[in-house]
Parts: structure tokens; C-alpha cells; sequence
């Protein structure tokens, strides 16, 4: 851990921040059921199934309509964000393991990355690839580990990263200093890469092509809620899973002193920050205009931190649940 983490003075929540509920709310989910708990990220695969990992390691393909349920791999860590790419193969960003490939359903594992600059990956979150094999994958931070995730929350160490993998097999890092790195989308016309700042309320975007290419600026910022995986639709949208609303406390937590916030981390767990139940899920073009922003009271789903969207039909993944959830765009 960073003995000495930044300082760092979150933006004030506006008004819109402060909203509990969109018009119109989301409908009611449908939930297909797993064998598990966890499915953090959902995409899907070419066969039409969502495929989703969990915690205990498994990589699941589930039918949307039937619910039937078939395990792909196992990559006995815990597997978070997921790419799923035009030929079966499917991208995998593993707790424990690395940026793996997964060459069929049922088939061959490949660590593609396990470390970076001489040091080991510690926290990949997610990734895309183009259709050349440049792949873009996130670090959400270098100091905690998934388990404790929320202490990089209160000790906003600023260690995420935004980074690209080359055919070729090398890494370059395109973003440094992210406070928690989290999902990814590339542009359609591959003009730029968006990366998810959970704890910084906003999403990034790294210019790839024209007169600011090789530069970040803010495609979303002072977000109501706290932004995970985001998943580029059929309807050309970017569609963003926003996990919880952002927690007075954190909000006033996040200017002290890193000592301070230290110490909240070392209080029993049940008396720390925890996010607040809901589904939550925003929608942006690609020219920041917000198109979505649909929410539901978290009674029987909660925790929303992947989205997938198909022809109108949102397929919805969860840290803490034990199904995927699918409900219609209203």
C-alpha cells in the first residue's frame, strides 16, 4: 500500500447527482439464474448466449431465452471483465491470472499479460480489442486487491491505468493515474478509447486518431453514481453500468488527509461506507449527449457493474448476485 496516497477533492454533486429515480424508470428485470455467485461483466457472444464470469472462476454461457447454462472455462481466479471476440475466442481479464485468452468455448487458455513494466498485473478490470488485435484493457489500481476493493475507494491512490497491447505482444500504457480503472469501450471509428474512473465519478477518453490523438480529455464527468463496466450497444450508444449512487460520506471522506481515511478503512466493516442497493444503467452517444438514464429500486436485483444491450433488450451483470438480469429499454 501507498503510505502516502494523494490528496484528492471530489466534485460537488450537483442536483442531478442528488436524483434517486429517471422518467421513466426501468421495468421490472427478468433474472436468469446461475450457478453461482459474481457475474460481474456480461457480454455477448457471437452465438447470441451472455457470457459471464464468477467468482468461483467459472466462464458461463447462458441462453437468453431459455436460461440454460453451460460452463466454457475455468480459470481458477476470478474472472471480471470479458470481450468476446467475432471467431468464439473470448478475452478474459482474471484476478489472479492476468489478461487471458480463451481460444473456443471449452477450449485452450493463454496468459496474454501477467505483467507490466517487470511488474506483476495486479487488478485487470476490462478490456475491448479491434479487429487487428490491438487490445485495450484496464488496471483499476496497483495497491489493493479485489477483496478490498473499497479501500482503494477511501485511499484514492490514483494508480489505475488505461493500456494497450500491440499484435506484436508489447504494452504500452495510455492513461496512468486513474483512480479506479473500470470498463472500456473503443469507437466505432476507432477515433478513441473510453475508460470508465469509478472513483473519480467520470469516464475518460484517450484520443486515438486526428489532431488530439495521444490525448485525454473528459467524455463524462461529475457523475451521479459511480461508473463500472460499460459496453458499446447495437444501437451505437455507450452503455454504462453505474454501480451505487455516490455516498455522502465517501464525498466527504475522499479531502482528508490520507491518514484519516486510512483510519475509516480500519473500522470494523459493517460501520464502513457500503453502496446503496439500486439498478442503474446510463446511456451516452458518442458526442456526450446522455440519451438513458434508467433506474429501479434494487429489491430484487442490486449492484449493477455490467451491461450489455441488443437490439432494445439489456442484459445486466452483478458483484454480488446469482443471476443476470434482463430487462427491456422502455
Amino acid at each position: 500500500m501507498s503510505m502516502q496516497p494523494r490528496r484528492w477533492t471530489p466534485p460537488k454533486a450537483t442536483a442531478r447527482a442528488r436524483e434517486t429515480r429517471s422518467v421513466p424508470p426501468l421495468p421490472p428485470v427478468r433474472l436468469l439464474e446461475l450457478p453461482g455467485r459474481g457475474p460481474e461483466d456480461v457480454v455477448l457472444a457471437p452465438d447470441g448466449r451472455v457470457l459471464t464470469g464468477l467468482e468461483n472462476g467459472a466462464i458461463l454461457a447462458v441462453d437468453p431465452e431459455t436460461g440454460a447454462v453451460e460452463q466454457i472455462a475455468h480459470t481458477k481466479g476470478r474472472p471480471l471483465g470479458l470481450h468476446a471476440e467475432p471467431d468464439g475466442a473470448v478475452l478474459i481479464c482474471d484476478f489472479g491470472g492476468g489478461l487471458l485468452r480463451l481460444d473456443k468455448p471449452g477450449g485452450q487458455l493463454e496468459v496474454l499479460v501477467s505483467e507490466v513494466e517487470g511488474k506483476p498485473l495486479n487488478f485487470p478490470s476490462n478490456v475491448v480489442a479491434d479487429t487487428d488485435g490491438t487490445i485495450y484493457f484496464s488496471e483499476s489500481t496497483r495497491n489493493w486487491p479485489l477483496q478490498q476493493y473499497m479501500g482503494d475507494m477511501l485511499e484514492h491512490s490514483g494508480t489505475g491505468r488505461l493500456m494497450r497491447r500491440n499484435p506484436g505482444g508489447s504494452v504500452e500504457i495510455l492513461i496512468d493515474g486513474l483512480d479506479f480503472g473500470n470498463g472500456i469501450v473503443l469507437a466505432p471509428d476507432r477515433s478513441c478509447v473510453l475508460v470508465a474512473e469509478t472513483g473519480g465519478y467520470s469516464i475518460r477518453r484517450h484520443w486515438l486518431t486526428g489532431p488530439q490523438a495521444g490525448t485525454t480529455d473528459y467524455f463524462a464527468e461529475n457523475l451521479a453514481a459511480f461508473p463500472d463496466n460499460m459496453g458499446l450497444g447495437s444501437d451505437g450508444l455507450v452503455w454504462v453500468a453505474m454501480v451505487a449512487p455516490r455516498n455522502p460520506l465517501l464525498d466527504t471522506l475522499l479531502p482528508l488527509p490520507g491518514i484519516l481515511r486510512q483510519l475509516v478503512w480500519a473500522i470494523p466493516e459493517a460501520l464502513q461506507p457500503k453502496p446503496a442497493r439500486t439498478v442503474w444503467i446510463m446511456a451516452y452517444g458518442f458526442d456526450g449527449r446522455l440519451v438513458h438514464d434508467l433506474q429501479h429500486e434494487g429489491t430484487d436485483y442490486g449492484m449493477v457493474t455490467g451491461v450489455a444491450e441488443q437490439n432494445g433488450t439489456l442484459y445486466l451483470g452483478s458483484l454480488s448476485e446469482t443471476a443476470i438480469a434482463v430487462v427491456q429499454v422502455p
